[in-house]
Protein backbone atom coordinates (compact mmCIF):
# COMPACT_ATOMS: atom_id res chain seq x y z
CA UNK A 1 0.00 0.00 0.00
CA UNK A 2 1.31 3.57 -1.11
CA UNK A 3 1.77 6.27 1.56
CA UNK A 4 -1.32 8.00 0.91
CA UNK A 5 -3.21 4.75 1.28
CA UNK A 6 -1.81 4.27 4.68
CA UNK A 7 -2.67 8.30 5.31
CA UNK A 8 -6.08 7.68 4.57
CA UNK A 9 -6.49 4.33 6.37
CA UNK A 10 -4.87 6.37 9.70
CA UNK A 11 -7.61 9.53 8.46
CA UNK A 12 -10.30 6.45 8.49
CA UNK A 13 -9.51 5.19 11.71
CA UNK A 14 -9.80 8.20 13.53
CA UNK A 15 -12.58 9.69 11.84
CA UNK A 16 -14.95 6.65 12.61
CA UNK A 17 -13.35 5.99 16.14
CA UNK A 18 -14.24 9.48 17.61
CA UNK A 19 -17.95 9.40 16.76
CA UNK A 20 -18.15 7.40 20.80
CA UNK A 21 -16.95 10.03 22.11
CA UNK A 22 -18.90 13.04 20.43
CA UNK A 23 -22.30 11.31 20.94
CA UNK A 24 -21.34 10.78 24.29
CA UNK A 25 -20.48 14.19 24.75
CA UNK A 26 -23.48 15.69 22.36
CA UNK A 27 -26.31 13.39 24.06
CA UNK A 28 -25.30 15.31 27.56
CA UNK A 29 -27.52 18.35 26.73
CA UNK A 30 -29.17 17.42 23.05
CA UNK A 31 -31.67 14.71 22.96
CA UNK A 32 -30.56 11.41 20.75
CA UNK A 33 -34.01 13.03 17.72
CA UNK A 34 -31.57 16.31 18.20
CA UNK A 35 -28.29 14.41 17.58
CA UNK A 36 -29.73 12.37 15.17
CA UNK A 37 -31.33 15.31 12.72
CA UNK A 38 -28.06 17.51 13.54
CA UNK A 39 -25.99 14.93 12.52
CA UNK A 40 -27.37 14.11 9.25
CA UNK A 41 -28.58 17.01 8.12
CA UNK A 42 -25.26 18.99 8.77
CA UNK A 43 -23.80 15.75 6.81
CA UNK A 44 -26.53 15.93 3.99
CA UNK A 45 -25.41 19.89 3.01
CA UNK A 46 -21.86 19.43 3.01
CA UNK A 47 -22.10 16.92 1.05
CA UNK A 48 -24.47 18.10 -1.49
CA UNK A 49 -21.75 19.89 -3.53
CA UNK A 50 -20.00 17.02 -4.45
CA UNK A 51 -23.17 14.65 -4.99
CA UNK A 52 -24.56 17.31 -7.95
CA UNK A 53 -21.01 17.76 -8.92
CA UNK A 54 -20.64 14.24 -9.59
CA UNK A 55 -24.14 14.12 -10.70
CA UNK A 56 -24.96 11.28 -8.48
CA UNK A 57 -27.85 12.38 -7.36
CA UNK A 58 -30.04 11.04 -10.27
CA UNK A 59 -29.08 7.27 -10.06
CA UNK A 60 -29.91 7.81 -6.26
CA UNK A 61 -33.42 9.19 -6.91
CA UNK A 62 -34.68 6.42 -9.41
CA UNK A 63 -34.29 3.92 -6.68
CA UNK A 64 -35.71 5.93 -3.64
CA UNK A 65 -37.37 2.94 -1.83
CA UNK A 66 -33.95 1.01 -1.84
CA UNK A 67 -32.29 4.31 -0.97
CA UNK A 68 -34.76 4.97 1.84
CA UNK A 69 -34.37 1.29 3.49
CA UNK A 70 -30.65 1.16 3.59
CA UNK A 71 -30.83 5.10 4.97
CA UNK A 72 -33.42 3.46 7.74
CA UNK A 73 -30.89 0.66 8.32
CA UNK A 74 -28.20 2.18 8.49
CA UNK A 75 -28.16 5.76 9.29
CA UNK A 76 -31.95 6.06 11.36
CA UNK A 77 -32.10 3.14 13.66
CA UNK A 78 -28.62 2.67 14.49
CA UNK A 79 -28.08 6.96 15.18
CA UNK A 80 -30.67 6.76 17.55
CA UNK A 81 -30.26 3.53 19.05
CA UNK A 82 -26.52 4.93 19.55
CA UNK A 83 -27.66 8.26 21.17
CA UNK A 84 -30.17 6.46 23.60
CA UNK A 85 -27.74 3.89 24.25
CA UNK A 86 -24.80 6.46 25.47
CA UNK A 87 -26.86 7.86 27.97
CA UNK A 88 -25.78 5.50 30.31
CA UNK A 89 -22.95 3.52 28.56
CA UNK A 90 -18.94 4.42 28.32
CA UNK A 91 -18.69 4.99 24.60
CA UNK A 92 -15.52 2.60 25.32
CA UNK A 93 -17.66 0.14 25.42
CA UNK A 94 -20.59 0.84 23.18
CA UNK A 95 -17.60 1.43 20.21
CA UNK A 96 -15.97 -2.22 20.96
CA UNK A 97 -19.56 -3.52 21.01
CA UNK A 98 -20.39 -2.40 17.27
CA UNK A 99 -17.35 -3.69 16.73
CA UNK A 100 -19.26 -6.82 16.69
CA UNK A 101 -20.23 -6.49 12.67
CA UNK A 102 -18.48 -9.01 11.02
CA UNK A 103 -19.60 -11.88 13.54
CA UNK A 104 -23.04 -10.92 12.82
CA UNK A 105 -22.52 -10.37 8.92
CA UNK A 106 -21.22 -14.12 8.87
CA UNK A 107 -24.16 -15.19 10.66
CA UNK A 108 -26.22 -13.66 8.47
CA UNK A 109 -24.13 -15.03 5.72
CA UNK A 110 -24.90 -18.81 6.70
CA UNK A 111 -28.26 -17.74 6.73
CA UNK A 112 -28.43 -16.79 3.46
CA UNK A 113 -26.93 -19.94 1.97
CA UNK A 114 -22.85 -19.14 1.90
CA UNK A 115 -20.99 -22.00 3.26
CA UNK A 116 -17.79 -20.90 3.27
CA UNK A 117 -18.67 -19.10 6.43
CA UNK A 118 -18.84 -22.88 8.36
CA UNK A 119 -15.07 -23.54 7.78
CA UNK A 120 -13.46 -23.84 11.48
CA UNK A 121 -11.36 -20.77 12.29
CA UNK A 122 -14.41 -19.06 11.20
CA UNK A 123 -17.11 -20.96 13.60
CA UNK A 124 -14.41 -20.72 16.04
CA UNK A 125 -14.34 -16.74 15.28
CA UNK A 126 -17.97 -16.73 16.05
CA UNK A 127 -17.39 -18.59 19.66
CA UNK A 128 -14.35 -15.91 20.57
CA UNK A 129 -15.63 -13.11 19.37
CA UNK A 130 -19.71 -13.13 21.20
CA UNK A 131 -17.19 -15.21 24.39
CA UNK A 132 -15.65 -11.49 24.35
CA UNK A 133 -18.96 -9.69 24.48
CA UNK A 134 -20.02 -12.06 27.30
CA UNK A 135 -16.65 -11.39 29.18
CA UNK A 136 -17.27 -7.65 28.84
CA UNK A 137 -21.10 -7.35 29.74
CA UNK A 138 -20.34 -9.54 33.11
CA UNK A 139 -17.09 -7.62 33.89
CA UNK A 140 -18.97 -4.14 33.87
CA UNK A 141 -21.54 -5.69 35.90
CA UNK A 142 -24.20 -5.03 32.88
CA UNK A 143 -26.47 -7.36 34.22
CA UNK A 144 -27.47 -6.35 37.84
CA UNK A 145 -28.28 -3.12 36.25
CA UNK A 146 -31.65 -3.62 33.60
CA UNK A 147 -30.83 -0.19 32.25
CA UNK A 148 -26.96 -0.31 31.23
CA UNK A 149 -28.00 -4.28 29.99
CA UNK A 150 -30.62 -2.34 28.02
CA UNK A 151 -28.86 -0.26 26.34
CA UNK A 152 -25.98 -2.87 25.51
CA UNK A 153 -28.95 -4.47 23.80
CA UNK A 154 -29.41 -1.73 21.74
CA UNK A 155 -25.68 -1.30 20.47
CA UNK A 156 -25.61 -5.12 19.83
CA UNK A 157 -29.39 -4.24 17.65
CA UNK A 158 -26.89 -1.49 15.85
CA UNK A 159 -24.61 -4.68 14.95
CA UNK A 160 -27.03 -6.68 13.32
CA UNK A 161 -28.24 -3.44 11.62
CA UNK A 162 -24.69 -2.25 10.07
CA UNK A 163 -24.24 -5.87 9.13
CA UNK A 164 -27.50 -6.10 7.43
CA UNK A 165 -27.19 -2.57 5.15
CA UNK A 166 -24.51 -3.68 3.22
CA UNK A 167 -26.56 -6.57 1.40
CA UNK A 168 -28.81 -4.02 0.47
CA UNK A 169 -26.16 -1.87 -1.60
CA UNK A 170 -24.48 -5.38 -2.78
CA UNK A 171 -28.18 -6.08 -4.32
CA UNK A 172 -30.02 -3.34 -4.35
CA UNK A 173 -27.51 -0.26 -5.25
CA UNK A 174 -24.88 -1.98 -6.71
CA UNK A 175 -25.28 0.42 -9.88
CA UNK A 176 -25.95 3.22 -8.26
CA UNK A 177 -23.04 5.62 -7.09
CA UNK A 178 -22.33 5.69 -3.26
CA UNK A 179 -22.23 9.57 -2.75
CA UNK A 180 -25.66 9.73 -4.15
CA UNK A 181 -26.84 7.19 -2.04
CA UNK A 182 -25.49 8.08 1.29
CA UNK A 183 -26.10 11.88 0.35
CA UNK A 184 -30.33 11.34 -0.26
CA UNK A 185 -30.08 8.66 2.51
CA UNK A 186 -28.68 11.23 5.17
CA UNK A 187 -31.37 14.38 3.53
CA UNK A 188 -34.11 11.70 4.33
CA UNK A 189 -33.29 10.63 7.68
CA UNK A 190 -32.86 13.93 8.63
CA UNK A 191 -36.06 15.37 7.48
CA UNK A 192 -37.63 12.32 9.18
CA UNK A 193 -36.33 13.16 12.55
CA UNK A 194 -36.62 17.29 12.89
CA UNK A 195 -39.72 17.45 14.10
CA UNK A 196 -39.37 14.83 16.91
CA UNK A 197 -36.24 17.10 17.25
CA UNK A 198 -38.32 20.20 17.58
CA UNK A 199 -41.22 18.66 19.75
CA UNK A 200 -38.94 16.79 22.25
CA UNK A 201 -37.25 18.82 24.89
CA UNK A 202 -33.67 18.47 25.81
CA UNK A 203 -31.68 20.58 28.20
CA UNK A 204 -29.89 23.61 27.41
CA UNK A 205 -27.20 23.03 24.94
CA UNK A 206 -23.74 23.56 26.32
CA UNK A 207 -20.82 24.67 23.99
CA UNK A 208 -18.93 21.31 24.31
CA UNK A 209 -22.15 19.30 23.49
CA UNK A 210 -22.96 21.47 20.08
CA UNK A 211 -19.28 21.13 19.17
CA UNK A 212 -19.79 17.67 19.60
CA UNK A 213 -22.33 17.77 17.06
CA UNK A 214 -21.20 19.77 14.91
CA UNK A 215 -18.03 17.41 14.83
CA UNK A 216 -20.54 14.37 14.31
CA UNK A 217 -21.92 16.26 11.48
CA UNK A 218 -18.54 17.75 10.09
CA UNK A 219 -15.87 15.23 10.77
CA UNK A 220 -17.91 11.52 11.39
CA UNK A 221 -20.12 11.89 8.46
CA UNK A 222 -19.54 14.43 5.40
CA UNK A 223 -15.47 14.05 5.95
CA UNK A 224 -15.23 10.90 6.85
CA UNK A 225 -17.30 9.48 3.51
CA UNK A 226 -15.56 11.29 1.35
CA UNK A 227 -12.18 10.05 3.32
CA UNK A 228 -13.53 6.94 2.62
CA UNK A 229 -14.35 7.11 -0.75
CA UNK A 230 -10.85 8.38 -1.34
CA UNK A 231 -9.47 5.08 0.74
CA UNK A 232 -11.74 2.90 -1.50
CA UNK A 233 -10.39 4.01 -4.55
CA UNK A 234 -6.91 3.95 -3.52
CA UNK A 235 -6.67 0.59 -1.99
CA UNK A 236 -9.98 -1.22 -3.15
CA UNK A 237 -13.58 -2.31 -1.29
CA UNK A 238 -12.23 -5.76 0.05
CA UNK A 239 -9.09 -3.48 1.98
CA UNK A 240 -10.56 -0.43 2.54
CA UNK A 241 -12.89 -1.43 5.75
CA UNK A 242 -9.52 -3.35 7.35
CA UNK A 243 -9.54 0.14 9.60
CA UNK A 244 -12.16 -1.01 11.52
CA UNK A 245 -10.30 -2.85 13.59
CA UNK A 246 -8.65 -0.09 14.77
CA UNK A 247 -11.84 2.08 15.36
CA UNK A 248 -12.43 0.16 18.93
CA UNK A 249 -9.01 1.36 19.69
CA UNK A 250 -9.69 4.90 19.36
CA UNK A 251 -12.94 4.60 21.01
CA UNK A 252 -11.78 3.16 24.18
CA UNK A 253 -8.48 5.40 24.28
CA UNK A 254 -10.66 8.75 23.80
CA UNK A 255 -13.46 7.37 26.66
CA UNK A 256 -10.50 6.62 28.90
CA UNK A 257 -8.36 9.75 28.50
CA UNK A 258 -10.87 12.54 27.68
CA UNK A 259 -14.24 11.47 29.62
CA UNK A 260 -12.37 9.35 32.08
CA UNK A 261 -13.69 5.86 31.34
CA UNK A 262 -13.00 3.10 33.62
CA UNK A 263 -10.23 0.43 31.64
CA UNK A 264 -12.04 -2.50 33.57
CA UNK A 265 -10.51 -5.76 33.81
CA UNK A 266 -13.61 -7.56 31.59
CA UNK A 267 -13.10 -4.63 29.06
CA UNK A 268 -8.80 -5.40 28.58
CA UNK A 269 -9.73 -9.10 28.54
CA UNK A 270 -12.69 -9.03 26.03
CA UNK A 271 -11.17 -6.63 24.09
CA UNK A 272 -9.07 -8.81 21.99
CA UNK A 273 -11.67 -11.75 22.31
CA UNK A 274 -14.27 -9.51 20.04
CA UNK A 275 -11.13 -8.04 17.43
CA UNK A 276 -9.96 -11.69 17.34
CA UNK A 277 -12.77 -13.12 16.92
CA UNK A 278 -14.03 -10.77 14.71
CA UNK A 279 -10.78 -11.33 12.40
CA UNK A 280 -11.21 -14.91 12.24
CA UNK A 281 -15.19 -14.69 11.68
CA UNK A 282 -14.31 -12.39 8.39
CA UNK A 283 -11.18 -13.59 7.32
CA UNK A 284 -10.92 -17.40 8.04
CA UNK A 285 -7.55 -15.98 9.32
CA UNK A 286 -5.89 -15.60 5.97
CA UNK A 287 -3.31 -12.30 6.22
CA UNK A 288 -4.37 -10.91 3.28
CA UNK A 289 -8.06 -10.10 2.61
CA UNK A 290 -10.22 -11.82 -0.07
CA UNK A 291 -13.70 -10.77 -0.82
CA UNK A 292 -16.05 -14.24 -0.35
CA UNK A 293 -19.33 -14.26 -2.63
CA UNK A 294 -21.85 -14.17 0.00
CA UNK A 295 -20.70 -11.97 2.20
CA UNK A 296 -20.40 -8.14 1.06
CA UNK A 297 -18.07 -5.73 2.23
CA UNK A 298 -19.79 -4.21 5.90
CA UNK A 299 -19.98 -0.19 5.48
CA UNK A 300 -18.13 0.82 8.57
CA UNK A 301 -19.98 1.51 11.85
CA UNK A 302 -20.55 5.41 11.77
Amino acid sequence: MRTRGWVLFAAMSLLWGIPYLFIKETVETFTPFAMVAGRTLGGALILLPFALHRRALRPALAKWPWVLAFGAIEMAGPFLLLGHAEQSLPSGTTGLLVATVPLVAAIIAVLRGDRTVLKPLRILGLVVGFGGVAVIVGGHGFAADPGDLLAVGEVLLVAVLYAIAPFIVATKLVDVPSLGSITLALTAVGLFYLPFALLVPGEPPTLRSTLSLAGLAVLCTALAFIVFFALIDEVGPARAPLFTYVNPVVAIALGVLLLGEELSLGLLVGFPLVIVGCWLAATGGRLRQRRDVGIPEAVPPL
